[in-house]
């Protein structure tokens, strides 16, 4: 076994108010009322992480909707059978609320036999019944909408739960149909999803849609701070070479209740036969003692004589995978800890998966999306009795200069950083920016630090209950137009998302050492932007691109000043809040041009020199390097639209022999452009 060589990429620690998880007169939890009280919205949108009750708040709006607003019937699209449980009746008048959540058996068709094209007529018997209420895969609904058409779905609630399968993108067959139904405008929508931003570059709903939802945002931050039990969340890498089987037990505590998930068998990862992984698995924890004849569960005793339960949900044999999946059905799953103790898996207990005592989710390879990997963190993040932390590690290959593959292990290390990156948002408190100006003043409820508000500095304030900073920014540009605030209002965490996912971006950001700082805050990111929202003027771009790069950036020093001061790092409870007060507190302004300077993927690229290997990082940097670039024309064009705000505030165009990079690099781009464009007038 080999020394650890783990990033711990972020450590996240929360107080346990026990707000999220309190009920309120009507039986519902804080996620519950907010979205409750946009009960008469037609379209709805709420983001809401794993476990924080998305399916009852559907529950109660629903019921709303179809008792005092004249909606016929409630559709509930689910993204596979498994979740169609989530749906199940609910005696809802038990704990206050004025109806109950009843589903006929008949109608919950992720119950019923056959594949989703046979239930389609099943759906028409629904429509045209007096029940209320059906629950089908997204599969039978796309089939019922392309048999029957959008109109028999009119004064109906359709939900669709997991939304971020759904893309605008022209070939997603169930983004057509909504965009249909938005268009007709004749059903309510709700639409729910954990992760709203999607693996790939399409967005999931086109911005000209999104506007007519009205959103309910849910944070990380506010569900997990507010569990009674769960304390901190941890999420990690660890890089081996080898086989992955042989190095799991440097990652792998079989003290700690786990959801392993194996690599798909075409990855680089894969030892090449999925049976004998988990066996090889199984090996390493200890000796075999046979089966549970009653669950199918795997015994296995560790060298400290413990007997573990391990679930095998690899093993595709019909007779064993479903003796071991109901048995992780079973009420005694829920109500005894010790149950099982570990689950094996490849394509199941992602998505709606809920084991509450899950503590660690080790995935092994790198996963492309990173709608999978909240998924996967997902299944540790619910609240137990004496749970108090829970962790995510993904256990990758570390890329070697002797291997032919290296250029894939370099992507997939970058891909597995970005997911980093922008966890490390997600699981931060919320960020509120407004410029600093002389009428600026403190905002109810927030607290700012020992000295109190200050008139004659740039303030940070804080507020426990909603997890949010609120942030004073000199030179900050406020958005315009209602598309804009509704950006930089909910969905910086998407705009960061595309950053830290472009390949360009964050290889020059971590590998190239001449880049300028200015040139992936100011040019990537505002390029990035422009084409996630086009319908954006040239101002809202340039206000959207300082609000995001503010929340990335102020979180990335913040942790930079947390792993470098102990104290700081101790104080389990405000660590972060610290960490950016007093970043703020240690530059002489907090200005957006300051906030451009920084690198967002320095202190990542510190983290990585100190876990991996010094060949590793030289076999990265020369892949990475073989691909620079020079100065495109589109870059060019960029650059030189800052050289021209450059010279009306400093008098003068960028001089290239100018001592500031950023300044060489614009005047770079201003003859970068002039000698394009004398090529083409010479033809």
């Amino acid at each position: 076994m080999t020394n650890k060589k783990t990033i711990p990429s972020v450590t996240v620690n929360y107080k346990s108010t026990g707000n999220s998880i309190k009920s309120n007169e009507l039986g519902m939890r804080a996620m519950q009322e907010r979205a409750y009280e946009k009960r008469g919205e037609q379209y709805l949108l709420i983001k809401s992480p794993p476990a924080s009750g998305k399916s009852r708040a559907l529950m109660f709006i629903a019921l709303d909707k179809l008792n005092k607003q004249g909606i016929k019937q409630a559709v509930i699209a689910v993204p596979e059978k498994s979740i169609g449980s989530s749906f199940a009746n609910e005696p809802l008048t038990k704990f206050g609320f004025y109806y109950d959540w009843h589903v006929e058996p008949k109608w919950n068709l992720c119950n019923a036999p056959g594949e989703d094209g046979s239930k389609v007529t099943s759906v028409k018997s629904f429509l045209e019944s007096t029940d209320q209420v059906l629950v089908c895969t997204h599969a039978t609904f796309r089939f019922a909408v392309e048999r029957f058409g959008v109109e028999v779905f009119d004064d109906r609630l359709i939900a669709i739960d997991e939304f971020h399968h759904v893309s605008a993108d022209d070939n997603n067959v169930l983004g057509s149909q909504l965009k249909q139904l938005v268009e007709r405008d004749k059903t309510h929508i709700v639409a729910m999803t954990g992760s709203y931003f999607r693996g790939d570059a399409n967005p999931v709903l086109m911005p000209e849609d999104e506007a007519k939802f009205d959103t309910v945002t849910y944070t990380y931050y506010e569900q997990l701070n507010g569990y009674q039990y769960l304390k901190t969340l941890n999420i990690g890498y660890y890089f081996y070479s080898g086989a992955y089987a042989d190095e799991i037990l440097s990652v792998l505590d079989p003290n700690e209740k786990t959801i392993i998930h194996i690599p798909n068998v075409n990855s680089r990862e894969s030892m090449g036969d999925k049976i004998k992984e988990v066996e090889h698995i199984i090996h390493a924890l200890g000796d075999w003692q046979g089966v549970d004849p009653e669950t199918g569960f795997h015994l296995v005793r560790t060298t400290s004589s413990k007997v573990l339960r391990i679930a095998d949900l690899v093993d595709d044999e019909p007779s064993k995978r479903n003796r071991v999946a109901a048995a992780l059905k079973a009420r005694e799953a829920k109500k005894n800890r010790d149950y099982v103790d570990i689950i094996i898996a490849l394509g199941m207990a992602k998505e709606g998966f809920d084991w509450v005592w899950c503590e660690h989710a080790l995935t092994i390879g790198y996963r492309s999306s990173l709608t999978e990997i909240v998924q996967i963190i997902g299944r540790a993040t619910r609240d137990a009795p004496n749970k108090t932390s829970a962790r995510f590690t993904n256990l990758i290959a570390e890329p070697d200069a002797s291997e032919e593959a290296v250029t894939d292990a370099v992507n997939d290390t970058l891909k597995a950083i970005s997911a980093s990156l922008l966890m490390e948002q997600v699981l931060a408190p919320r960020f509120n920016f407004t410029p600093k100006n002389p009428q600026s003043g403190p905002v109810e409820g927030f607290d700012y630090g020992e000295g109190g508000y200050d008139p004659n500095k740039e303030n940070i304030g804080f507020n426990e209950d909603t997890g949010q900073y609120q942030i004073e920014i000199k030179g900050l540009s406020e958005p315009k137009s209602k598309d804009a605030q509704r950006i930089c209002k909910e969905d910086l965490n998407e705009v960061i998302a595309a950053f830290v996912q472009d390949k360009q971006t964050i290889e020059r950001g971590m590998f190239d050492e001449e880049v300028v700082p200015e040139e992936l805050t100011q040019i990537r990111m505002g390029k990035i932007i422009k084409d996630k929202y086009p319908e954006l003027d040239e101002e809202d771009i340039e206000s959207v691109r300082q609000h995001a790069i503010a929340a990335l950036n102020l979180t990335q020093k913040a942790k930079e000043i947390i792993s470098g001061d102990k104290k700081l790092s101790e104080k389990a409870n405000t660590a972060l809040i610290d960490g950016i007060r007093k970043f703020a507190m240690d530059v002489r302004e907090l200005d957006v041009d300051w906030i451009d300077s920084i690198n967002p993927f320095s202190e990542a690229y510190s983290i990585l020199s100190k876990s991996m290997t010094e060949n590793s990082l030289k076999a990265m940097a020369a892949v990475i390097s073989a691909r620079k670039q020079n100065i495109s024309l589109e870059e060019a064009r960029e650059l030189a639209k800052r050289a021209l705000k450059f010279k009306k505030e400093h008098g003068r165009l960028p001089d290239i022999k100018s001592p500031d990079p950023w300044e060489q690099r614009m005047a770079q781009g201003i003859a970068v452009l002039a000698r394009l464009k004398s090529e083409e007038s010479n033809g």
